[in-house]
C-alpha cells in the first residue's frame, strides 16, 4: 500500500518537490518548500517565510533522509526571514541549477512580487545567485526547465497575473530568456492552474499542471503545442494520508515508467474546506510517489504502489 515516502520532521510542511540524481554517485536529492505549517500568525504568513528543505535517497527513492535546509538562497539586502517557494533543479552544462521562486519577507497576503530566480552549484549544497529572470511580469512563479528538440530551453511558469496561466520563455543557454508568449490559458476546460511539469516518455512530451482538482495533463510531439488528455491524481488513493488530490507534482523518467512526485494536505478534505486549511492540522503536507506509464498514447498514473518502491534504479 502507498503510503508517504517522506514528512518533514521540523515543520511537517514539505510540498512542491523536485528530485535529482547526484552525478558520479548512488544519491537521489530531493528539494521542497519547507512551509511552516505550525505558525500561527495572520492571513497567510504560515506559507511564506519558507526555506528549501532537502532529502537524500541511496536506494533509489525506496527510503528519504532529511538533511536540513538549503542556506544562502537569500538577495543582497534582505534581512530576516524570506519565502523561498518551488524549487526546480536540473544538472545541465557541467553544473546543476536551481530556478526558485522567491518572495522578499514574509507577507500575510498575496498581493506581492514574485520573481523566478536562478542560481548555480557544482555540488548541490553550495549555490551561487545569478540574479532573477526577467519574465512577463513581476508575479511569476514554479518554475520548470526543459531542454527541448528544437534546441532550445523553455522555462515553463505561472503568471499569476495574466489569469493564473502558463507561460513560456526560451533561452540557447539557460542564460538569456526571452517570453514566448501563454501557452495553457484559463477557460472552462483548463481553469487557473500551477506547477508546470514537462517530461519525455513513450514516445511524447507531456506536460502537466495542478489544477487544484488533480494533475491535466497534455501531450506534445514537439513541447511547443499541447494537447489536452484529461487529468490524473483526481482520484483518491487508498492509503489514509493519500486520499487528497495530487498536488505541485515532479517526475524522474526511467526507461519506460516514471516517478511521479507530489504532496497531500491529509488532514484537508479541499472539496468541502474551499477556502484553504484552516488550521495547523490541515496545514500539514505528505510527499508520496507514484509510477507513470503510457499505454497507446496515454499517459497512466499508477498511484497506489509500496511505500518503499525504488522507481530510481
Amino acid at each position: 500500500m502507498s503510503a508517504p515516502v517522506f514528512r518533514d520532521p521540523i515543520e511537517d510542511g514539505a510540498a512542491d518537490p523536485v528530485v535529482v540524481r547526484r552525478e558520479g554517485t548512488d544519491e537521489w536529492w530531493m528539494f521542497y518548500t519547507n512551509r511552516r505549517a505550525s505558525v500561527d500568525e495572520d492571513g497567510f504568513g504560515w506559507i511564506h517565510g519558507s526555506p528549501i528543505g532537502t532529502a537524500v535517497s541511496t536506494d533509489g527513492g525506496g527510503s528519504w533522509t532529511y538533511r536540513g535546509t538549503v542556506k544562502g538562497l537569500d538577495a543582497p539586502g534582505d534581512s530576516g526571514l524570506n519565502t523561498h517557494w518551488a524549487p526546480e533543479v536540473i544538472f545541465a552544462e557541467g553544473r546543476y541549477h536551481m530556478f526558485l521562486t522567491y518572495i522578499t519577507g514574509t507577507p500575510t497576503h498575496w498581493n506581492v512580487p514574485r520573481r523566478i530566480t536562478h542560481f548555480v552549484s557544482d555540488d548541490l549544497e553550495t549555490w551561487t545567485r545569478l540574479g532573477p529572470v526577467e519574465l512577463s511580469s513581476p508575479r511569476c512563479i514554479d518554475a520548470c526547465v526543459y531542454h527541448c528538440p528544437d534546441g532550445l530551453w523553455r522555462l515553463w511558469y505561472k503568471d499569476e497575473s495574466k489569469g493564473s496561466a502558463t507561460w513560456c520563455a526560451t533561452s540557447p543557454d539557460l542564460m538569456d530568456w526571452t517570453v514566448a508568449g501563454e501557452v495553457l490559458a484559463g477557460s472552462p476546460d483548463a481553469p487557473p492552474h500551477e506547477g508546470p511539469n514537462v517530461f519525455a516518455l513513450g514516445g511524447h512530451y507531456w506536460l502537466i499542471v495542478d489544477e487544484w482538482r488533480g494533475q491535466a495533463v497534455y501531450r506534445s510531439d514537439d513541447t511547443v503545442n499541447w494537447t489536452r488528455q484529461g487529468l490524473i491524481g483526481d482520484a483518491p488513493g487508498t492509503d489514509p494520508e493519500d486520499r487528497r488530490f495530487v498536488r505541485h507534482a515532479d517526475v524522474v523518467v526511467n526507461g519506460d515508467h516514471a516517478a511521479l512526485y507530489y504532496f497531500t494536505h491529509p488532514e484537508w478534505d479541499e472539496r468541502s474546506q474551499t477556502e484553504g486549511p484552516p488550521d495547523a492540522d490541515a496545514r500539514r503536507t505528505a510527499i508520496h510517489h507514484g509510477r507513470l506509464t503510457v499505454t497507446d498514447g496515454v499517459l497512466i498514473l499508477e498511484r497506489n504502489i509500496p511505500v518503499d518502491l525504488a522507481l530510481l534504479t
